[in-house]
């Protein structure tokens, strides 16, 4: 078990609560006549019907749930035991992996902006290039854990890549199917992987905030959209991830520690030209029990330019987005806090997206 410091625990003292639902043990299983757990769209990777269910998931949720997705076991448990291992270590050999800037080990802090949350993390680059391997003094035995990384990554790059070849398919889009997931096997792609751990929350009493107490818990991370392509996440048995519905309404997602789950990005939303919609998400802290997730976040390389697709728009379809590289759209993402809307600077009239019902 975790154990912070009465210094970690005052800085937590204003940090924010929020309501939550948490899902009912009617829902909180897969239900293989409507394809949903909890409502959230469960997709079989297997299923001929497959493309179309994954598109229809982007459009109403912007996330969804795969199952048989070929991953072996192994390369989910072997990596979150090196995490747990290092998320164990005393606090002064955990900080010799940070600050995080922004790569690195951080604790608390997200990002530059001020936001704050019950949480500690390692922000690593998911390409295996030995240089940003090495720009992080990992503690242990590095060795070990950067295989157990690198074969998890590619593992579930090779995924969501097949997953977005699906999307290019069920969209009909005009050339080859890989117009989407070549983003990401770029060699220069700029994919993230975040290793995020949120301890057990403290006492009351020590945070000085109402924890646990009615519907009420403590924020581990803000809510807010990927500003990537894609991400997938795999999470241990501990709940707490959140995504917010169409109409504002926050629902809680079922852990599954052999499942995935993944999100639309802002990126997607735009070379969708709206069709699709970047969710918005957080998570909320335990009161009794340890979450360890793990994130792809595949981004493209950062002189690619993002904008509609053209072979995806209709006759007469005006672009609801400025053409933009990563790299531009990046430099804004850093420059917000996590629940501004970032596609805003980016719209081609305030509200264009949600004006044209997508």
């Amino acid at each position: 078990m975790v154990v912070l410091s009465q210094s970690v625990v005052e800085d937590f003292s204003h940090v924010s609560t929020c309501k939550v639902r948490p899902p009912s043990s009617n829902n909180s299983t897969t239900n293989n006549n409507n394809n949903s757990c909890n409502g959230i769209p469960v997709i079989d990777l297997l299923n001929p019907e497959a493309k179309t269910q994954i598109i229809d998931a982007c459009q109403e949720f912007g996330f969804f749930k795969v199952i048989n997705h070929g991953i072996p076991l192994e390369f989910i448990t072997n990596l979150e035991a090196e995490a747990v291992k290092f998320f164990n270590l005393p606090q002064s050999e955990k900080d010799k992996a940070g600050p995080a800037n922004p790569l690195g080990y951080g604790n608390k802090r997200i990002g530059r902006n001020g936001d704050v949350g019950w949480i500690e993390y390692l922000l690593l680059s998911a390409n295996s290039d030995q240089s940003s391997q090495n720009s992080i003094n990992f503690p242990g035995d590095p060795q070990l854990f950067w295989s157990c990384v690198n074969e998890y990554v590619r593992a579930v790059k090779n995924m969501a890549c097949e997953v977005l070849e699906m999307i290019a398919e069920g969209l009909k889009i005009e050339g080859p199917k890989d117009v989407l997931s070549k983003l990401l096997r770029d060699e220069n792609s700029d994919a993230l992987f975040r290793l995020n751990h949120y301890p057990p929350c403290p006492d009351q009493h020590q945070l000085q905030v109402p924890l646990m107490s009615g519907s009420r818990n403590l924020i581990g991370f803000g809510e807010h959209t990927d500003p990537q392509i894609i991400s997938v996440v795999r999470s241990n048995n501990t709940s707490g991830l959140q995504i917010s519905l169409k109409d504002g309404t926050w629902v809680s997602v079922p852990p599954d520690q052999y499942s995935f789950y993944l999100n639309v990005g802002d990126s997607l939303q735009v070379m969708s030209n709206g069709r699709f919609r970047s969710v918005k998400h957080r998570v909320v802290a335990d009161g009794l029990k340890s979450r360890v997730s793990m994130i792809f976040l595949g981004g493209p390389p950062l002189n690619e330019k993002i904008a509609p697709l053209s072979s995806l728009m209709e006759d007469g379809e005006e672009s609801l987005y400025k053409e933009f590289t990563w790299l531009e759209y990046k430099k804004s993402a850093y420059m917000t806090r996590l629940a501004d809307n970032r596609l805003r600077f980016f719209e081609k009239s305030p509200g264009a997206a949600s004006a044209a019902g997508h």
